[in-house]
């Protein structure tokens, strides 16, 4: 009979072979393999997070699954669905940033703002400083870069204030999905038709890595917690 470990190491070697081969889709731009393989990576953390997890918490499938949503939308290149992608990717974003903090709840309010306060900086800056983003995009954008800060200030306050194997891990992710944002941001408004073979790739595989280092982060506390 097949243990559960040799299950779980069966689906993260699957996690990272479909990866592997998604970023190399993207660096060939071959449409046919990127529809194919995109909306599987979120697809086998949730099959992961069902095998390993013993707690089953619903709010963060629910926002994996937004995930799947996120990524089959984005792949036409078409306006309508490009929108509808970018509000499923703020519900998955928004259900995280919930998740965290009902996990793990802002007990303080200064050293979470003062963890905020330079990812807003950061973000602001880039966004005033862009001449070319749309004017249909700026309510969406200044969401997106409020969100990612917040999630990043929490991940990092929880960090300063209780250093421990599940915050060093949610802060890995976090760090991983500030510089994936500014791949994305970078590629779509400062480098347009330039070195799209090298940032598709880069964030991809950002995203890889942040997504699983947020699923273990997820494990490790429910782990924690039925201890």
């Amino acid at each position: 009979m097949v243990s559960k470990l040799n299950i779980l190491k069966g689906f993260t070697i699957l996690y990272f072979i479909i990866s592997i081969i998604e970023i190399t889709a993207e660096y060939l731009s071959n449409k046919a393999m990127i529809i194919a393989l995109k909306p599987l990576i979120p697809l086998v953390i949730i099959i992961l997070y069902f095998i390993e997890s013993n707690k089953k918490n619903k709010l963060y499938v629910v926002a994996m699954f937004f995930s799947i949503l996120t990524n089959l939308l984005f792949i036409p290149s078409i306006a309508v669905f490009l929108f509808y992608g970018i509000i499923a990717f703020l519900i998955h974003r928004v259900i995280i940033i919930y998740l965290l903090v009902k996990i793990n709840p802002i007990k303080d309010f200064i050293p979470f703002l003062l963890a905020t306060a330079p990812f807003l900086l950061v973000f602001f800056y880039l966004f005033i400083e862009t001449e070319n983003i749309p004017e249909n995009s700026y309510a969406i954008l200044v969401l997106q870069n409020i969100l990612m800060s917040i999630f990043a200030g929490i991940a990092l306050s929880n960090y300063v204030m209780n250093d421990n194997k599940q915050n060093s891990i949610l802060l890995i992710s976090a760090f991983l999905f500030v510089l994936l944002q500014f791949v994305i941001f970078i590629e779509k408004y400062f480098l347009i038709y330039e070195l799209k073979e090298i940032f598709r790739p880069m964030a991809m595989l950002l995203n890889v890595f942040a997504f699983y280092t947020l699923f273990r982060y997820i494990i490790e506390t429910e782990k924690l917690n039925n201890d």
